[in-house]
C-alpha cells in the first residue's frame, strides 16, 4: 500500500511539472470562447488579448 501511494504522489508531481513547463499561462489569463464573433475566437477577460483557432496555451499579454 505505501508503494502505491508513493507511485501516486510521484505521478501527480510529474503531471504538475509537465503542466508548468508546457504553458505560459498565469492566474491573470482568463481565456473565454466568444462565439458571437466567430466559432474559434478567444478573448482574454483580464487583458483583452485576442486569438483565433484552438484555445491559447500562451499568455499574449503585452510585457511592460
Amino acid at each position: 500500500m505505501p508503494i502505491l501511494l508513493l507511485i501516486l504522489a510521484v505521478g501527480v508531481y510529474l503531471f504538475l511539472w509537465h503542466q508548468w513547463r508546457t504553458t505560459t499561462l498565469t492566474r491573470d489569463c482568463r481565456w473565454r470562447l466568444d462565439r458571437g464573433v466567430a466559432p474559434d475566437f478567444w478573448r482574454c477577460v483580464a487583458c483583452g488579448a485576442e486569438a483565433r483557432g484552438a484555445e491559447p496555451k500562451d499568455c499574449l499579454r503585452r510585457r511592460r
